[in-house]
């Protein structure tokens, strides 16, 4: 199974080699027929640990490396 890759705002950097991602999602309400937004929060690790708040960053599963951390930062290339 492919592992996910999801694309968000990063809202927090406080913690070391941890950040947290903003991931929203757009679809249409089956009834309304309206676009509704949507967002969630992940936790990923971030190895370099220089993503500052605000950034854009990509997000990839991965095995989990602590209770709340399941999610690595893709490397920019």
């Amino acid at each position: 199974m492919p592992k996910r890759i999801l694309q968000g705002v990063v809202v927090s950097n406080a913690n070391e080699k941890t950040i947290v991602v903003r991931v929203e999602r757009r679809f249409t309400h089956p009834l309304l027929r309206k676009t509704v937004r949507r967002s969630k929060k992940y936790h990923a690790h971030d190895e370099t640990n220089n993503i500052e708040v605000g950034d854009l960053v990509s997000i990839v599963e991965c095995v989990p490396i602590s209770k709340n951390k399941k999610w690595t930062v893709v490397p920019a290339s």
